[in-house]
Parts: C-alpha cells; structure tokens; sequence
C-alpha cells in the first residue's frame, strides 16, 4: 500500500480491507497496515479486495468514499456514503436550472475544454512545434462560434467531440512515436496511450466525485451529459475541463520525461494493453501530485490546488443556480 500526502490511501495489492474496532486494517501480502480513519477522506482500491459489511458502517460513519477499480484498471464504482450536505432548495433550484439552462451551462464547459486545451498545447508551439498552429487558431477562433450555432446538447457534444478528436491528433507532432495513438479506444484500451487517457479519465472523475461530495450539490443532476449516464453524472461535467490541465499535462510529462517506457511500465495481449504494478504506480503519483499542486487564485487572493479549483467550480455552479452569477468553468490562463 502506497500513502500519498494527502488524505487519500491507495491499495495497489490482492487483501482484504476490513474494520478493527474503530480504525480500518488491510491484510495483504503476509502483513497488516493500519489506516487512521482521522485522516482518510477516499481510499483507492486498484486489485480485487474483499470486504465486508461491518467496514462499511465505519467508512459510512467518517465520510470516506471508496473507489473500486478492477484488475484492468476499470473503474467499477464507488461506496458514497450518506451525504452529510443537503439542501433541498439548491436540489429543486438545480433542477429548475437544468431545464432553462442546460445549453447554456454546457456550451461554457466545451468551451473550457477548448481553453485549457490551447493553454496546455500552446507551450509545444512555443517550443518549435509550428504544427499546431492550424489546430490552436481554431481553438481560438472557431470553438465559440462553433458553440453559439448551437441548439441542442448533441450539436454541443458534437463540437466536444470535434476538439477532442483534433487533440489526439496532435499527439504526433510532440510525444515519443511509441506512445502516438490512431484512433481512442477504450474497453479495453488497445495501446499505451489509450491505457493512460482511460485510467488517468478515471481516476479524474472519482476524485471530482469526492469533491462534489463537499458541496451541496446534487451529483446526479448535470447539464453536458445526459443525467441518466451515470448516477454521478454532474462529476463528468465538470471534470471535463480539468482532464487536459491535470491527466494529459500529466501523460505528457511522464512520457516525454522518460518516466514510463512501453516496454518496462505497460502489459499487453492480444487486444487490450494495461499499465502493470510498477507503471500505475509511477503514473498514479504523478497525477496526484499534479492535483496538489498550488497557485494563486487572483480572484480569492489566495493559494489553491487544482484538486480545489474542482470543488471550487462547484461553489461556482451553486452561485450561477441560486444568485445567477454567470458560470464559467475553470481556466488554467487567468487561474480562476
């Protein structure tokens, strides 16, 4: 088991996960490591684990969120317990804003997508990559005009679809040939980048789940996807604009850094490939680290991680549904 430095525990080996009187014991691999519930907020469980009944009624108790991934890096579900911040009038306000507003809301999500995005590509161009000049003008000039033609929320995943789609394509232009992608796959992923963009994607919308879990919202009600998607749909919204900052800035440090190789970090068979033990590991950290790490704030004049610039897009919702002020997700340029 891997402690990170922040509340968050992660289970990378076969056990059991269990309670002991008031604390949580996980027993694997011949030995017992004991998990303060004081400082555990989410616990990442990455291999098959048992369980039981008891251990739920105590991470019930303390808040804390379980996240459940497969042997292939699939991420299956997570124990959220019984939400401690309720509102009823932001709930039925949420409602009603997403029958007035839902356009609106997830015409500003894409269009941060596209934002972050150029903000991430442009420091390749600005590094000799002349290539993606094509793909970052139209990011810059066409998205939101593309959006504003925009009626419904398929036209609008549409355009989503569009700019995603254009950014893998520029993989080619900056990334090591091992890891360039022809096309996204994704269950099971069928390359080394493919196995990233899933697990890193995974990993993203869990942890907005766990912010969410610190708001009053309904994380069930959202605006881009269809809230019949998944039962924590509003998490896929609003960790869309943070995937290029914070899963593939992330991807695309350890594979220009040389940190992860095709052949040391990545297991592959017939048609799917999966980062092995040592490989999710290292890309596992990166990842956490790069959601701890800080910057001002300039609106709040304060110093915040991006992991809190998601919960902070969620206090933002609130303050577009219940006072109206305009929402624009966060934008890696002005930090806000």
């Amino acid at each position: 088991m891997r402690r990170l430095r922040t509340s968050t525990r992660v289970i990378m080996s076969m056990g059991t996960l269990e309670r002991k009187d008031n604390s949580l014991c996980f027993k694997g691999e011949g030995k017992k490591v004991y998990i303060p519930v004081e400082n555990t907020k989410e616990i990442y469980a990455l291999q098959e684990i048992n369980l039981n009944s008891k251990l739920f009624g105590l991470l019930a108790k303390h808040g804390i969120i379980l996240h459940i991934f497969d042997y292939y890096c699939n991420y299956c579900g997570s124990f959220y317990p019984r939400e401690k911040h309720i509102s009823g009038k932001l709930t039925i306000e949420q409602v009603g804003c997403y029958h007035k507003y839902k356009e609106k809301i997830a015409k500003r999500i894409v269009s941060g997508i596209g934002k972050n995005i150029y903000e991430v590509l442009y420091h390749y161009y600005r590094h000799g990559k002349q290539e993606l000049k094509e793909y970052l003008d139209w990011l810059a000039l066409k998205v939101d005009e593309r959006l504003e033609e925009c009626v419904t929320i398929n036209d609008i995943m549409a355009v989503e679809g569009e700019i995603w789609s254009k950014f893998y394509n520029s993989f080619q232009y900056f990334l090591n040939p091992d890891f360039i992608m022809n096309k996204r796959v994704k269950r099971p992923p069928d390359n080394p980048i493919n196995a990233l963009i899933s697990f890193g994607n995974s990993v993203l919308y869990t942890k907005t789940i766990s912010q969410l879990y610190q708001t009053q919202l309904d994380p069930s009600i959202s605006f881009l996807h269809s809230p019949a998607e998944r039962r924590l749909s509003l998490s896929l919204d609003l960790s869309e604009v943070f995937k290029p900052i914070i899963v593939f800035k992330t991807i695309f440090e350890c594979i220009n850094n040389r940190r992860l190789s095709v052949e040391k970090h990545f297991r592959k068979k017939y048609n799917y490939c999966l980062l092995n033990d040592d490989g999710k590991q290292i890309f596992l950290t990166e990842l956490f680290l790069r959601m701890e790490e800080t910057f001002l704030n300039p609106k709040l004049n304060k110093t915040m991680s991006y992991l809190t610039a998601i919960k902070y897009d969620g206090y933002k919702l609130i303050k577009f549904i219940l006072e109206g002020e305009e929402f624009y997700p966060f934008n890696i340029k002005e930090k806000i």
